[in-house]
């Protein structure tokens, strides 16, 4: 048992049944349960690679940004083995866009590990699905509970927002992540675990949304004790987030004819294996003349023009400032060390992130 303390300040009485809070929300859920694309209609099994590929692109993405992705995916690699069999580079290159670029990665090396190591069957437990790469104790029970009905409930951030009111629960996020999941394990029904979990998702993405939710339309709107007393809004609370600090940085947009230099970031760290156009070290507090300074490999050239203005990106753990300079080089210029010239025309077919479709636009005036 949850003690009352721990999650209100002042208990509220509901009118509904507890128990009937898992059949009415399959009841809400099979009325107006979203239509995806990684999800099968009423009565039809959950294909276990569709939600798991569904499930990775969808951490830290919405659902628009994710669609035509997921569609541009099953079309070329329709299962895992297919998938397994495609090479890292392709991947990143359909990835490209996407952000957080570390999950094209580890889906790369999940597809291969499921075609080497389990004959590309999905595992069916969460145990099992954890083994792989890239899949955490979120994904793993959201796979385990959608594509293999398990018992279990996986918990995104609508359905912390569902619960943390449902409950009216004080301790902000992310201390109360283990308290939110013992609760949100008491809204699964005896059957049909994945249906509890995505008509928690739904209820949350259409109903109780983080602002102006409507609550007259929610199933448990009489069992809710944050909206009997009038501020839902105010949940789930949240503890302050630590900004990171201010990087800054020189990038180097160089142009040989119709061919521009780039190069391969290392696999392993922030963009990796993704494709860029040289750039300094990121810093804080680093003036635009180190940052120009700091490039060796490029000492050969000598004129720089730097483009007005800055190329601004925020990443997850801080927001980075890139001053762009370019130059031209003759047609007999070869490219430095670990770099190449590719064709202006075909960088569409390369693995750029956004922060480098930006550098380079601005670079380019594009």
């Amino acid at each position: 048992m949850v003690p009352s303390s721990a999650i209100v300040r002042k208990k509220q009485p509901v009118t509904a049944d507890e128990s009937c809070r898992p059949a009415l929300l399959l009841e809400w859920y099979d009325r107006h349960r979203r239509a995806l694309p990684w999800r099968p209609l009423p009565g039809e099994r959950a294909d276990p690679y569709r939600v798991w590929l569904s499930e990775i692109m969808l951490q830290q993405t919405g659902v628009k940004t994710v669609g035509p992705y997921f569609q541009k995916f099953v079309a070329r690699w329709p299962d895992v083995g297919t998938l397994g069999r495609a090479s890292l580079d392709d991947v990143l290159r359909m990835w490209a866009g996407l952000g957080y670029y570390s999950r094209a990665r580890n889906l790369h090396a999940c597809a291969v590990a499921v075609l080497r190591d389990h004959a590309g069957v999905f595992p069916d437990t969460e145990a099992g699905l954890r083994s792989l790469p890239g899949i955490g104790p979120y994904t793993a029970a959201a796979i385990a509970a959608i594509a293999f009905d398990r018992r279990t409930m996986p918990v995104d951030g609508n359905i912390e927002r569902v619960v943390s009111r449902l409950f009216a629960m004080e301790e902000p996020l992310p201390q109360a992540k283990p308290l939110i999941q013992q609760l949100a394990a008491t809204l699964l029904g005896a059957s049909r675990a994945g249906d509890s979990a995505q008509a928690l998702m739904d209820l949350g993405s259409s109903i109780c949304t983080p602002k102006k939710p409507a609550c007259a339309l929610c199933p448990l709107n009489d069992d809710c004790v944050a909206r009997g007393r009038g501020d839902q809004e105010i949940f789930p609370r949240k503890a302050p987030k630590k900004a990171g600090a201010l990087r800054r940085g020189a990038a180097f947009v160089i142009t040989r004819g119709d061919q521009l230099l780039v190069r391969t970031r290392p696999e392993k760290g922030l963009l990796g294996g993704m494709t860029e156009v040289p750039t300094s070290l990121w810093l804080a507090a680093q003036d635009d003349k180190a940052a120009l300074e700091a490039a060796p490999e490029l000492k050969g050239i000598s004129r720089w023009h730097r483009k007005a203005g800055v190329v601004t990106h925020v990443f997850t753990h801080f927001p980075l400032e890139l001053v762009v300079y370019t130059s031209s080089v003759s047609a007999r210029s070869r490219a430095p060390e670990g770099m190449r010239f590719v064709p202006i025309a075909t960088l569409q077919d390369e693995a750029l992130p956004n922060l480098m479709r930006k550098v380079i636009a601005h670079g380019l005036g594009l």
